[in-house]
């Protein structure tokens, strides 16, 4: 599948771009070519793998010149260039329209142009049921995606544009993990939002498992969710204090602009037509054309009351999260200085 392919990551030199390289470098790949804005971040990790597989290209999604010529030739594109900080977008709303949704309409559409045969985009859960700024841009970036499916040159060229929505990457730049262990080592009050507040528990391992699944498996205008267990903030607090014995306060400072009491990876009209797959769900698109209303639609599915949110998905403990947070590299290495 990967044999002298391109492959592109836009938005490479973030958390999802470092981890998906651990898996890429020692396949047949022909090159993986990183698009990002950021020189400094480029550099660094130019010196830090030494790989001459790795192409590095200066360039913003909002700019389609620049993602043009960058994708020429490429095979395959995992976009993950995005605003993703919820508070910044309440305050920059036209920034998260720009990148969100311009710059994804300038990467796919640049996917289109440039014969590009599988396409997946990263979304989030804050795209469903969406009450920021930051999901309602996401949620459009998917109803784009899947528009773009239906693209005659996609379709004639054999391409397939898929969606994949994860929730709460654990440890990724910004998050709350790092905020909290920050806190610990510094003596400060561990700085709470609201205690029964629920996310998903996700690795970074995990979203790569997620999006090389929707890569392998996906249809077009597919939209895939892994299934994750969730806990609330208070006890993702607790076992921080545990793991490194601090005896921080934790002080209940209210919910930040735009946050939700908890998230939700697949709506109840989405459950209704998803498709279980074990560890996944998968959401097909509605791929009728607008002349829909001339038919009479027999066996539709049933609209479900049960969407599948951090509330009702497997909620962990103190000591089943202790034991999660364990297996992620950051973690182990924050213990390892600590101690």
């Amino acid at each position: 599948m990967y044999k002298d392919k391109v492959l592109m990551i836009t938005g490479g030199t973030g958390s999802f771009g470092n981890a998906m390289l651990k898996g890429f470098l020692n396949s047949d790949l022909k090159e993986i070519r990183i698009f990002s804005r950021d020189e400094k971040k480029q550099e660094d990790m130019r010196i830090e793998y030494k790989n001459d597989k790795l192409n590095f290209v200066i360039g913003d999604t909002r700019d389609f010149l620049s993602i043009n010529n960058a994708m020429a030739g490429v095979g395959f594109v995992f976009h993950a260039a995005a605003l993703k900080q919820v508070p910044s977008c309440e305050f920059y709303p036209m920034q998260a329209v720009q990148t969100n949704i311009l710059g994804s309409e300038n990467v796919l559409e640049a996917a289109a142009v440039n014969g590009v045969k599988k396409v997946v985009v990263l979304s989030t859960d804050k795209a469903v049921y969406p009450i920021n700024t930051m999901g309602m841009s996401k949620a459009m970036m998917e109803k784009i995606a899947i528009a773009k499916a239906r693209d005659r040159r996609v379709k004639e060229n054999g391409g397939v544009i898929c969606a994949t929505r994860y929730g709460n990457v654990m440890c990724s730049r910004g998050s709350i993990i790092p905020l909290f262990i920050k806190q610990i080592k510094e003596g400060k009050p561990l700085t709470v939002t609201n205690p029964e507040m629920t996310r998903f528990m996700m690795s970074l391992d995990n979203s790569v498992e997620l999006v090389l699944f929707a890569f392998k498996h996906a249809n077009p205008g597919d939209t895939f969710v892994q299934k994750s267990p969730a806990a609330t903030i208070k006890i993702l607090a607790q076992a921080l204090k545990e793991l490194f014995n601090a005896s921080n306060e934790i002080q209940i400072i209210g919910e930040r602009h735009g946050e939700k009491l908890y998230e939700t990876l697949c709506s109840k009209e989405e459950m209704s037509k998803a498709d279980d797959l074990d560890n996944f769900y998968r959401i097909p698109a509605d791929f009728r054309d607008l002349n829909y209303t001339k038919y009479i639609q027999e066996g539709g599915a049933k609209l479900m009351d049960q969407e599948y949110n951090s509330h009702n998905t497997n909620r962990l403990s103190v000591d089943q999260l202790k034991e999660l947070l364990l297996t992620l590299d950051y973690v182990q290495q924050e213990l390892k200085e600590w101690k």
